[in-house]
C-alpha cells in the first residue's frame, strides 16, 4: 500500500513539474517579414523595434514570456505562404511581421483559416479593411489608401492645381494612387504605373517634363525609392516641380542613402523622429541606445504593434486559446502609441492621426523629416462601413 501511494505522489510530482515547465515555456509569435532584397532594411528595422519592446520586459509582453520566430519572406508571395504554414503547423498562433501587401494577400488567408490572429505592423490592403474583414485580422499601422488620402489633402491645401501621379503597378501601389485622388481636389495630368523592381526611371522622368505638372506624387518603397528621389534631382526637375511622397517612399534611410537630393521633399506619415510627443521621444532613445541608430517609421509601427499585442496577452495572461477574451482586448488598444492618438475601428484597423513632414535639415546639419502639421484627425479609413465582422 505505502509503495502504491509513494508511486501515486510521485506521478503527481511528475505531472506537475511536467505542467509547469509547459507552462513555462514562451509563446511563440510567427514573424514573417522582408530580411532580403534591397528591401531588407525594412524588416530589419521591424523585427529590431519588436524586440526591443520584448526587451524592456526581460523577454516578455505582457507579463508573458514569448518568443519570435521570424523567417524572411525574400519579397515573395508563394514564400511567405509557406512559411505561415509551415509555423500553423508548428502550433503557433499568432503572427504578425509582413511589409508587403503583396505578401501579405498570400499568407493571411492560411492563418485566419486556421483560426490563428494576424496583427499588421504594415502592410494594409484595402480588400481586408472592407468586405474581407476577418475577426482575428488586426491592422496596427493603415489602411493603404489612408496615408495617400492625407497627401492628396496635403497638396490641395498647398495649392497645387495640376499634379501627376506615379506608382509600381502591384496592390499597394494601385491603392496608393486611388488614396490620393479620394482627398485631392486639383486635376491629375497622368497616372503612370512602373514594374515593381524598376531602377531606372529615364523614361517616366521625360514624360514628366513634357507634362509640365505643378508637383508630382510617387509612390516608390526601398530601394526603387532611392532611385526615383535620385534620378529626380539629377533631372533638374526637383529644382522647378515640388514631390510629395509618403514616408515608406523616403523613410529616414532613404534619405540617409539618398542625401541632398532628398531635401525639400514633402512627406505624409503617422509619425516622425521628431515628433514632439514622449512616448515617442522615449521610444526614440531606446531605439538609438539599443542598436545605436535611430528609428525609421517602420521600427515605430512595429514598437507600437508589439506594445498593442502585450495589452492583449496580459488580458489573457498568455492563453491564446481565450480567443474571445484576446480578440476583445486587442480590439480594446489599451497601449500608449508612440504616433499620439491611436483606437480600432470597427474593421481593426485604426483610427489616428496624420502629419505632413518637410525634409530639413536639423541643427546638427543631419537631414530629418520635419513635423509641418496635422493634416487629419482622428481618421477612418474609407472601407469601414464595408466590413461585416463576422
Amino acid at each position: 500500500m505505502l509503495r502504491k501511494l509513494t508511486l501515486a505522489c510521485l506521478g503527481v510530482i511528475g505531472l506537475t513539474v511536467a505542467q509547469s515547465a509547459a507552462a513555462a515555456d514562451p509563446l511563440r509569435i510567427g514573424f514573417i517579414t522582408t530580411l532580403s532584397t534591397p528591401a531588407g532594411y525594412i524588416g530589419e528595422d521591424q523585427r529590431d523595434a519588436f524586440q526591443l519592446a520584448i526587451d524592456q520586459e526581460g523577454g516578455k509582453l505582457g507579463g508573458v514570456p514569448v518568443q519570435l520566430v521570424i523567417e524572411d519572406d525574400g519579397l515573395k508571395p508563394p514564400t511567405g505562404k509557406q512559411s505561415a504554414e509551415k509555423m500553423l503547423q508548428e502550433g503557433i498562433q499568432l503572427f504578425t511581421g509582413i511589409n508587403f501587401s503583396n505578401v501579405l494577400m498570400a499568407a493571411v488567408p492560411s492563418i485566419l483559416k486556421e483560426g490563428a490572429f494576424y496583427v499588421s505592423l504594415n502592410a494594409g490592403p484595402s480588400q481586408f479593411a472592407g468586405k474581407r474583414c476577418d475577426k482575428n485580422y488586426f491592422v496596427a499601422s493603415f489602411e493603404n489608401t489612408s496615408l495617400h488620402s492625407a497627401a492628396g489633402r496635403a497638396a490641395t491645401e498647398q495649392g497645387f492645381k495640376n499634379v501627376a501621379l506615379l506608382a509600381p503597378s502591384y496592390q499597394a501601389g494601385r491603392d496608393a494612387l486611388t488614396g490620393f485622388k479620394r482627398e485631392y481636389k486639383g486635376n491629375v495630368v497622368a497616372e503612370i504605373y512602373t514594374k515593381l523592381d524598376q531602377n531606372d526611371f529615364s523614361v517616366e522622368l521625360a514624360r514628366l517634363r513634357d507634362l509640365k505638372p505643378d508637383a508630382i506624387y510617387q509612390f516608390h518603397p526601398g530601394g526603387a525609392g532611392i532611385n526615383f528621389a535620385k534620378q529626380y534631382a539629377n533631372s533638374g526637375l526637383k529644382d522647378t516641380v515640388p514631390m510629395f511622397l509618403p514616408v515608406f517612399s523616403m523613410d529616414l534611410r532613404m534619405i540617409q542613402a539618398t542625401g541632398d537630393a532628398s531635401e525639400g521633399l514633402y512627406t505624409t506619415a503617422l509619425w516622425s523622429p521628431t515628433l514632439d510627443l514622449p512616448e515617442s521621444k522615449q521610444f526614440v532613445e531606446d531605439f538609438k541606445k539599443a542598436y545605436g541608430r535611430v528609428p525609421t517609421h517602420y521600427g515605430a509601427l512595429s514598437y507600437d504593434t508589439a506594445r498593442l499585442i502585450a495589452s492583449a496577452l496580459k488580458a489573457v495572461d498568455g492563453d491564446l486559446s481565450r480567443a474571445d477574451e484576446f480578440r476583445e482586448a486587442l480590439r480594446k488598444a489599451d497601449f500608449k502609441s508612440v504616433r499620439g492618438n491611436f483606437a480600432f475601428d470597427t474593421n481593426h484597423h485604426p483610427i489616428q492621426d496624420y502629419y505632413l513632414n518637410k525634409i530639413e535639415k536639423d541643427a546638427d546639419g543631419n537631414l530629418m523629416p520635419t513635423v509641418l502639421k496635422k493634416v487629419m484627425s482622428g481618421e477612418r479609413d474609407a472601407f469601414a462601413a464595408e466590413c461585416e465582422m463576422k
